[in-house]
């Protein structure tokens, strides 16, 4: 998988932020985006909390390429997303926007370089453990997750394969000709995917 791929690399390290459960770096994050959405009013403290989950990435042992691969791509909407928020009230807004949201999507990306799927998938099996109890089916609702965050990767494979085919073949900026092959190969791999599962039993 790509290294700039969200969701679809994991740098194997022992560190010790690698260590710290899934559960806890999962709610520590949740916690980290209440904090900085609620309480950051000033340009100063939106970029104190951008650096705090930029930091830990050397802690983790994150190599600097991988970094880059991963918190490039949001940047194009962010820029666009600041850009407008500029236009509709001022600077000090947009570059709070910015700032804070950056801070977000970075302490997200560091949880997933350093936390295998298998390992979130555990600690959502066993919080949602206490649920099954009242009828809910936990077992399907973990693996609908665990599907999503396998896919999303796949999907954004996928479309980064055809935009290297097409430019291969030189071709010219088509929304159909480029359309089709993604739609063709998610149906392809969905249809794979649900026999696959019929065979194993899921969903009688």
């Amino acid at each position: 998988m790509p290294k700039n791929i969200p969701l679809g690399f994991y740098v194997d390290a022992d560190t010790i932020i690698h260590r710290i459960p899934a559960a806890v770096k999962f709610l520590a994050l949740i916690a980290f985006i209440l904090v900085t959405s609620l309480a950051v009013k000033t340009v100063a403290w939106a970029a104190l909390s951008l650096a705090i989950p930029l930091v830990l990435f050397p802690v983790a042992h994150i190599p600097l390429r991988v970094a880059v691969g991963q918190l490039a791509p949001p940047l194009y909407l962010l820029v666009a997303l600041a850009a407008f928020q500029w236009w509709q009230k001022d600077l000090t807004s947009a570059a709070i926007m910015f700032l804070t949201v950056y801070a977000a999507v970075t302490a997200a990306v560091l949880l997933t370089l350093t936390t295998k799927v298998s390992e979130m998938m555990d600690s959502f099996d066993r919080a949602l453990a206490p649920l099954g109890k009242l009828g809910v089916p936990v077992e399907n609702i973990t693996l609908a997750m665990s599907l999503t965050i396998r896919l999303l990767p796949l999907m954004l494979g996928t479309v980064l394969e055809v935009l290297d085919a097409r430019k291969a073949r030189g071709a010219t900026a088509s929304l159909t000709a480029f359309g089709t092959p993604v739609i063709i190969r998610s149906i392809r791999r969905a249809r794979a995917m649900g026999e696959a599962l019929h065979a194993r039993g899921v969903g009688d």
